[in-house]
């Protein structure tokens, strides 16, 4: 199921497109402010956002700005201003398309198709709990601050990431991550780079809240 944010203050509004977007299949996410939104895109994963341009704690481009930091999830911007210099500063930050209201819901639907279609594509961002990486960069982010990582921590992050709330055998670890550079290892290894990358990324690294052992198991990166 695809999953749609939508940033929206007017609370009818904002009811009467999660009905709309809920019986077109859609899990629905909402927030009524620039912050929450964001927020949530912290924590979860979106197929794409429904944004309103005015919004109380700033505006849809100032949204727009901050997401683009962190995430290429498609936007739709909503905004009762019709005017040119508006789509066109839009467009250069970032958004993917641009709707003025009044708006036809059978349009904005279809709208919404084609970006969460186009959003399916594999994004060079990866997302989850607070913590982002960027595959293009081999980078790791902690909210806003970058963590430096080894090339192992970083893989095994990644690994995690892509395979969130599954439980993930030490033997499966050591064939993704280590056996793929033809190397051999031990499974304490794996218990080693784990405890380093939890001293990175968990805010208690003693009681993890992401990567949890399961135990007799393995690990699971735990999304919520």
């Amino acid at each position: 199921m695809k999953k749609l944010l939508i940033v929206e203050d007017d609370l009818d509004l904002q009811e009467g497109l999660a009905f709309s977007m809920k019986n077109e299949g859609y899990q629905v996410l909402t927030a009524k402010s620039k912050a929450e939104g964001l927020q949530i895109m912290e924590h979860e994963r979106c197929d794409c956002v429904l944004l309103d341009c005015n919004l109380p704690d700033g505006s849809g481009f100032d949204f727009c700005t901050q997401a683009r930091k962190r995430h290429e999830t498609p936007i739709l911007m909503l905004t009762a201003r019709d005017t040119e210099l508006d789509e066109v500063k839009a467009l250069d930050l970032g958004m993917d398309d641009f709707m003025t209201k009044p708006f036809s819901l059978a349009v904005l639907k279809a709208r919404l198709r084609k970006l969460t279609d186009q959003g399916c594509k594999e994004s060079h961002m990866v997302t989850s709990g607070g913590i982002t990486v960027d595959k293009n960069g081999c980078k790791v982010f902690k909210a806003d601050a970058e963590i430096p990582c080894s090339k192992l921590e970083y893989q095994l992050l990644l690994y995690f990431l892509e395979n969130r709330n599954q439980v993930l055998s030490k033997e499966q670890i050591l064939s993704s991550v280590w056996d793929s550079q033809g190397k051999y290892v031990d499974e304490n290894t794996v218990s080693v780079n784990i405890k380093r990358l939890r001293d990175k990324i968990e805010d208690d690294p003693k009681s993890p809240q992401r990567i949890k052992t399961v135990y007799g198991m393995g690990y699971i990166w735990r999304e919520d």
